[in-house]
């Protein structure tokens, strides 16, 4: 049974894979067994490259700004001359802007359609180019609990994350017949950067954490065995699926 969860020989991308869910995710899929291109904005992610290289896996770290269209392209190419093939992408990086709709400026609207659907459908384009070419591939792009809902004071994060399942179905329909597999994971209210906000507002992480069976925030590390299923053989028939991780959350 284990073999169908097993990564040995792949290469991974994952973006925003410094800290938080990108970490979690990158490590865990390094545990499976996949080598790492660690996609960051900034500071290189020296730290998790460590740790998977502690693992025995490979890891590379990679430096761009995924709003900026101009530097996608090479960190496919850097991936494939680290490792020479891409098996898996996660399109994991992400920001919000909070603000009511009638003073959400177009500079924050444009900034995070940018970085959370611009970025995922440029990558998803280079890397599902590869992955068709070797008739092989997953690509995991993290969608939100708002990309059914409507949120408070986010509408440029909700619209992004609406459009971010639509487009993981419009892709798994195209790829799934040439062997790319393209699904999403929905994070429930998980305690990251994203949501310090709402978890220092008492009376929001009240109203939160009554609605979550589950009675907790997430963390990063429940996105791992989720990730790991999804870009490994067990979840080859499954296509254009938006995947809930969430503790109960939309069940309520």
């Amino acid at each position: 049974m284990t073999n169908y969860f097993d990564l040995t020989g792949k290469t991974a991308i994952v973006t925003g894979a410094g800290r938080g869910l990108g970490s979690a995710v990158a490590i865990g899929l390094a545990q499976a067994g996949a080598d790492v291109a660690l996609v960051t904005n900034s500071t290189p992610a020296e730290k998790v490259a460590a740790e998977i290289e502690a693992l025995g896996r490979r890891a590379i770290s990679i430096q761009a700004n995924v709003s900026d269209r101009s530097t996608l392209p090479g960190i496919v190419e850097q991936t494939i001359e680290a490792f020479g093939r891409i098996d898996i992408l996660v399109n994991n990086a992400g920001i919000i802007r909070r603000a009511p709709a009638v003073e959400h400026s177009y500079e924050d609207w444009q900034d995070v359609l940018d970085v959370n659907l611009n970025s995922v459908f440029v990558l998803c384009q280079l890397a599902g180019k590869e992955m068709i070419a070797q008739g092989s591939g997953k690509i995991i792009n993290i969608a939100s609990m708002l990309s059914f809902q409507g949120g408070i004071n986010v509408p440029g994060y909700t619209a992004s994350k609406h459009a971010v399942a639509g487009l993981t179905k419009a892709l798994g329909n195209e790829w799934a017949s040439k062997g790319v597999q393209v699904n999403a994971i929905a994070p429930g209210y998980m305690s990251t950067d994203n949501t310090e906000a709402l978890r220092d507002d008492p009376v929001r992480s009240r109203q939160i954490l009554e609605r979550i069976p589950a009675g907790r925030w997430g963390t990063s590390e429940d996105l791992i065995g989720p990730a790991v299923f999804l870009a490994s053989q067990a979840s080859d028939y499954m296509s254009g699926h938006v995947l809930c991780v969430d503790g109960g959350w939309m069940n309520r």
